[in-house]
């Protein structure tokens, strides 16, 4: 996400935060119930009496979908969902975005083993919460298209790049209406 904080303070102010077992430098996760509580401790610090998207990159968006359950916040943008666990089609993390409210904008790359689109759109059929797709032809699970596809196609990262941001742009202003693309 640090490589989409500047872009992202174009649309607002902006607050990135580590979870503690990465200020850490420790590679497993803590407990989900731990991720989700520094995660609400973020929101409260950064939050201000101001209406707040949370936006997280693959477990910072699953777990800013646990935390919109508990807290009130306009909308939640997903770089990245880790639908599958370990890419692994038969352990499903969607029991979150089923229980959800609040509308939610997931940006997913066609190469992603952690969320095949195929499963994301048959989850997305069956959420209460107003959601919408922002797909990026050819990402991978950090949304970044393999150079030989942007060769072929004349196209940079950084125009990738801006159509996510102005997909988002879109998606901000108007957190429930349609903004599939």
């Amino acid at each position: 996400m640090q490589r989409w904080k500047d872009r992202l303070s174009t649309l607002g102010d902006v607050a990135a935060f580590d979870y503690d077992y990465m200020r850490e430098g420790r590679r497993r996760p803590d407990p989900l119930p731990q991720l989700i509580a520094a995660h609400r401790a973020a929101l409260i610090e950064a939050r201000r009496d101001r209406p707040v998207i949370l936006i997280g990159k693959s477990m910072g968006g699953r777990i800013g979908c646990h935390v919109s359950l508990e807290e009130k916040v306009e909308a939640v943008v997903c770089f990245g969902y880790p639908l599958c666990g370990g890419g692994d089609r038969s352990k499903l993390r969607d029991k979150v975005l089923r229980a959800m409210t609040t509308p939610n904008l997931f940006v997913q790359g066609t190469r992603d083993s952690l969320c095949p689109l195929d499963l994301l759109e048959s989850v997305r059929t069956e959420m209460q919460a107003p959601n919408f797709l922002h797909t990026v032809e050819g990402g991978d699970h950090s949304l970044m298209v393999a150079k030989r596809q942007l060769a072929t196609s004349g196209e940079t990262q950084e125009k990738v790049d801006d159509r996510i941001l102005e997909a988002i742009a879109k998606f901000v202003t108007a957190p429930g209406e349609k903004t599939d693309s």
